[in-house]
């Protein structure tokens, strides 16, 4: 009986979001799909390309349902969100690593470390 139920549910329209954000603007669309649609074939069909034609889907953006990055290929399950992420404009482990870099040479009050020697008031 619970089978008979979700073929039924399965076989009807399922409700979709396809959400993209910019620093200036954030566009959600919902729509009803056929079950089995893809991730891709969703941002196709949401009109999204419209709005935002420099979407690459095919290169540098990625997808993600909730957070999680997905493939274009998955098919979509009711109520899923598509997400298309913006490429990175730097890569996040060089920034750790200048950031690191930075602090190294300060003091733990945030001030520039002096050399031995200068400004510390003793004569050699």
């Amino acid at each position: 009986m619970a089978d008979e139920a979700a073929n039924q549910e399965s076989s009807g329209p399922i409700k979709v979001e396809v959400a993209h954000a910019r620093p200036e603007s954030q566009v959600l669309l919902s729509f009803e799909a056929e079950p089995g649609i893809t991730a891709r074939q969703a941002v196709e069909r949401s009109g999204i390309l419209d709005k935002f034609p420099d979407i690459d889907l095919m290169g540098e953006n990625k997808l993600g349902v909730f957070g999680k990055l997905i493939k274009p290929d998955q098919p979509l399950r009711d109520g899923d969100r598509v997400e298309v992420y913006r490429p990175l404009i730097a890569d996040p482990k060089e920034v750790r690593r200048q950031r690191a870099k930075q602090k190294k040479g300060k003091d733990p009050a945030g001030e520039p470390e002096e050399s031995a020697g200068e400004g510390s008031g003793e004569e050699a």
